[in-house]
């Protein structure tokens, strides 16, 4: 009697730039380890925001690694690179419709006031118009990754990728004008090209413009749920692996030396006692990774109670790791550190659960490296990466663009030191 394969899927959550930068570390960490997954040949993915273009480049048949050389060094084929940079070019033609309705937008409002009698309160809301939905454009980003998927042996098409791959590929969105969730890629929504349903599902609301989309609008599809899981249990696997990149910090579980820390210029930090003293970014970031991170929580016990069948891994970040809380959620500058940051803490999670995955993993047939687990050695890019201060912000001050410069130079320098 033939030996029935079984059923992997991955879900892959969002969380920016800097989600994008802890699942391909954790990823490569997970191929190494267990070298009789595929991760390129799963049955199914399910990616939500920046979980997205990881996932749908994985369907396409990039590997853990090859994400990495390209997102991450910016290395490798000129067809495979999706710099973070795409990430970021100013919505011009969303600042210039907004400008445009300013002048009506302003005579309407001053027609509220002094005719209608309404209030000031009112009038600011009508000019809250003017401000656009979005401060960055995914239409470079957009255009890469359809050149990205449209090379050969890959797909821009979730239909071909289905049936010439047989890869259940689903990418989440919101719907904004109905709050539901539009999973592209499954029957009835699998006509939109993939590199479309990725800037879709990673349209968070303020940084990016809703993406239009047959006449509705979309957003990140996180704000509906954080892994969106369900799609792929539906379709009857026997083993679910997710990442979570973004999770609440715990200061109860970090010693002193861990606490959280403000970095200055210099490479000087002060360590910060309680997350209160570090002002509003850190009370703001603490609320949002609880609020995503307790319906990550809701989420996996309703999928265990749903599909007993299916065993469920979930990987994530430290609770009590202020490398991972502190780093800018929205920054690239420093994705080399918090790659191999990500890389070496996966490996330390799957060295200390290893009793408990054993059992799980070999009832599907996959088996844990103990060598590749125990070397101590092992590194995920190239050479040490000596730490730098984070780079700050640019601004549109002289100072700002001088930083930024600087920051590219020393990455062009790490990159050359690299190569010799």
């Amino acid at each position: 009697m033939p030996v029935t394969r079984p059923r992997i899927g991955l879900a892959l959550a969002g969380g920016g730039p800097l989600g994008a930068i802890y699942e391909i570390g954790a990823l490569c960490a997970l191929a190494e380890a267990l070298p009789g997954l595929d991760f390129t040949a799963l049955d199914g993915y399910v990616g939500v925001s920046a979980g997205s273009f990881i996932a749908a480049g994985l369907a396409n048949g990039l590997t853990p690694r090859q994400l990495c050389t390209s997102f991450v060094e910016n290395e490798g084929p000129a067809t495979d690179l999706i710099r973070p940079g795409l990430f970021f070019r100013p919505a011009w033609q969303e600042y210039a419709q907004r400008l445009l309705a300013a002048p009506r937008l302003a005579g309407q409002a001053a027609w509220d006031v002094t005719v209608r009698g309404r209030t000031l309160l009112a009038a600011a809301e009508r000019l809250g118009r003017v401000l656009p939905a979005g401060l960055f454009s995914n239409a470079a980003l957009q255009a890469q990754l359809a050149q990205v998927f449209s090379a050969p042996g890959r797909s821009n098409d979730f239909r071909q990728l289905q049936r010439e791959r047989g890869r259940r590929l689903v990418l989440v969105a919101t719907d904004l004008d109905s709050g539901e969730a539009a999973p592209f890629g499954l029957p009835g929504w699998d006509h939109v090209p993939i590199s479309q349903a990725v800037a879709a599902s990673a349209a968070l609301p303020g940084l990016f413009p809703p993406e239009p989309i047959n006449g509705r609008w979309y957003v990140d599809g996180a704000l509906k749920k954080t892994l969106h899981a369900r799609v792929l249990l539906d379709e009857g696997l026997d083993l679910l692996l997710c990442l979570n990149p973004l999770v609440p910090f715990d200061a109860r579980g970090a010693s002193s030396r861990e606490a959280p820390r403000h970095r200055v210029l210099g490479g000087a930090s002060e360590r910060i006692p309680q997350l209160v003293a570090g002002g509003l970014p850190l009370v703001l970031s603490q609320t949002f990774r609880s609020l995503i991170h307790s319906r990550l929580e809701l989420g996996m016990k309703g999928y265990e109670a749903s599909h007993p069948g299916t065993d469920i891994l979930l990987f994530e970040p430290d609770h009590a790791d202020p490398e991972m809380f502190l780093a800018n959620t929205f920054g690239y500058s420093q994705r080399r550190v918090l790659a191999e940051h990500a890389y070496q803490h996966t490996r330390a999670d799957l060295r200390s659960r290893r009793s408990e995955l054993r059992a799980t993993l070999s009832a599907q047939g996959l088996v844990l490296d103990e060598a590749v687990l125990d070397d101590a050695q092992r590194r995920l890019l190239r050479r040490r990466i000596g730490r730098r201060p984070a780079a700050l912000p640019a601004s549109r001050t002289e100072a700002g663009r001088a930083l930024q410069r600087l920051d590219e130079v020393l990455n062009d320098l790490e990159r050359a030191l690299a190569a010799r």
